[in-house]
């Protein structure tokens, strides 16, 4: 176990779940440990009230006498003082166990997220991530939440199991023997429950992912007359989800209810012999008594015993989807973790023969397919020989390619919340430097209409997705983040598409002005976007087949070809 409590304390362990789960115990050992101890203090004050009455009810009551009676009174008043306070203090530190390994879940998930990049798509699905982000991590908080309370259970358990053996062995080895049986029983019936939860967060990733698909192409499905094919696919899958679930239900409501019925059963077993062992003049009126809240009080730990051993099979369930995440590795090395980063200088992909200039508009014409790639390629989003400034772009920490290239394209998420922060990736406090730069981006991007139309300008909020917004808004609005970011090299796909000739005649003209004295690529087919180019490259097939200007290359019939092929559609 050495090698476990030395490991650095921000990496999660990945060797399991179990492994995970310790170890979030391990990183908030002072909160649980003051959790566990709250809950011993707590179970403590309710397992001594049972003897204490019962010490009333011999030494007072029988007795007849008042003194001790009322010293009694104020021991059973002591023992409820104990457990309140000590369940105060337990609800706060609960809530912070619950909380706080949730939270740092959640960090690893999305650093690990920003890790796999733009893989995270190809890596995960949708439902996966959804699943983690919304139940799972959770679930790893409320496991630790209740394995305080076990622990208080376990203690409290066995105290009043020993105070029962000294006051009759009959009783307490009913107890003894009765609840190792509970325990096993609702054992077996928390790992059914946990197998049909993996079925069940299966069935929801599914859905989820097929949900996702439908949303994304509903569109396409539109135009095709696939709705109704795939609304009944997604019928079938949700009615095979609520099959599972309601299967999950019944093994939750059995396991529930024996959580119930056995210790009731025990219970009454319990006063049952007692009050044989009374009748028999074995125990007296006070141990009676007193044996009846032991029995009575024994429901509580019992529950939390079983409770705990459920969410921990639950627990078990969501660390094994959190550690799959976790576990999973993006395509791209991360490089060097520190490394010299050259000065700006060319930009040169090998394999296709594409050069880019240290400063100046470069305009690629090609296939969809070939932007995609050389994109890929030039900003290292997959690995290959490209190199910055003369040095291979693999030999250079991630991170810093990543602050010096930017590769933006049309499925590029704008996120919810204020406009502003949204455009401003730096997020700068609101201010006349700040704004100006961000208002000439905005410009740039022929944006000022957008952004002038909204209730509150850029301190609007925006709904995820800028589901307000029309494709020609969002891609001038994701123009405005880029040219705001200010990369040495920006890479664009496709920017002016989906806007008219007007507009992008503008957004063309505030790119050139705003990005000169640095490299700009577009990828494009546009003969507005191309007459502004300094330089002009023809991809086919993956490589460089002539360069030059636009006016030069027109004379080539191949690039005549796709750039009048756009001019049609655009027309049509």
């Amino acid at each position: 176990m050495r090698d476990f409590f030395d490991r650095e304390p921000g990496v999660p362990d990945l060797r399991g779940p179990w492994r995970y789960l310790l170890r979030m115990a391990v990183r908030h050992r002072r909160v649980l440990l003051l959790d566990c101890l709250g809950n011993i203090l707590w179970a403590a004050g309710l397992g001594l009230t049972p003897a204490v009455i019962g010490q009333a009810v011999n030494q007072g009551l029988v007795a007849k006498d008042q003194g001790a009676l009322v010293g009694w009174g104020l021991a059973v008043l002591g023992a409820g003082v104990l457990s309140a306070l000590s369940a105060m203090s337990v609800e706060r530190l609960e809530t912070r166990l619950r909380v706080e390994p949730a939270y740092e879940t959640m960090r690893f998930v999305t650093a690990k997220a920003c890790e796999l990049g733009a893989t995270v798509g190809r890596k995960v699905s949708a439902g996966d991530l959804v699943t983690v982000g919304v139940s799972d991590i959770g679930l790893i908080g409320q496991t630790l939440e209740v394995g305080a309370r076990g622990v208080g259970g376990v203690v409290g358990f066995v105290a009043v199991a020993v105070f029962m053996l000294v006051a009759s062995w009959q009783v307490g080895l009913l107890v003894l023997v009765a609840v190792p049986v509970m325990l096993v029983v609702t054992t077996r019936l928390a790992r059914v429950l946990r197998e049909r939860q993996g079925r069940l967060r299966t069935r929801q990733r599914e859905l989820t992912d097929q949900a996702v698909d439908i949303v994304r192409g509903l569109r396409v499905l539109r135009g095709i007359g696939g709705e109704d094919l795939f609304a009944a696919r997604y019928r079938e899958g949700s009615q095979r989800l609520r099959a599972t679930a309601l299967r999950q239900g019944r093994a939750s409501a059995v396991l529930g209810a024996t959580r119930t019925f056995l210790p009731s059963l025990l219970l009454a077993g319990v006063v049952a012999l007692a009050g044989e062992l009374v009748l028999d003049q074995k125990l007296s009126a006070g141990q009676m008594v007193a044996f009846y809240g032991y029995a009575t009080y024994l429901v509580i730990p019992t529950n939390q015993i079983t409770f705990a051993v459920s969410k921990a099979m639950q627990g078990h369930v969501a660390a094994e989807n959190v550690v799959r995440l976790l576990r999973t590795e993006p395509d791209l090395d991360p490089g060097p973790d520190t490394g010299a980063v050259p000065v700006p200088g060319p930009l040169a992909d090998p394999d296709s023969g594409l050069r880019v200039p240290a400063e100046g508009l470069t305009a690629v014409v090609g296939s969809p397919a070939d932007a995609v790639t050389l994109a890929d390629r030039l900003g290292r989003h997959t690995d290959s020989g490209t190199t910055y400034a003369g040095r291979r772009l693999t030999e250079l920490p991630l991170a810093r390619v990543r602050e010096r290239i930017l590769v933006v394209t049309a499925e590029d998420h704008l996120f919810a919340g204020p406009l502003r922060r949204e455009l401003d990736t730096a997020d700068r406090p609101p201010g006349t430097d700040s704004d100006d730069r961000l208002w000439a981006a905005v410009d740039a991007a022929a944006a000022r209409d957008i952004v002038e139309a909204l209730p509150d300008r850029l301190d609007t909020e925006i709904a995820a997705g800028g589901r307000e917004f029309s494709g020609g808004q969002q891609q001038r609005l994701r123009l405005v983040r880029a040219l705001l970011a200010d990369p040495e090299v920006l890479i664009l796909i496709d920017p002016t598409n989906a806007v008219d000739a007007h507009t992008e005649n503008r957004m063309a003209e505030g790119i050139a002005r705003l990005r000169r004295g640095k490299a700009t690529v577009v990828f494009t087919t546009s003969t507005v976007l191309l007459h502004r180019a300094d330089h002009v490259a023809l991809v086919l097939d993956g490589s460089v087949a002539a360069e030059g200007s636009h006016r030069a290359l027109t004379a080539d019939p191949r690039y005549r070809e796709l750039v009048e092929r756009r001019a049609e559609a655009e027309a049509a």
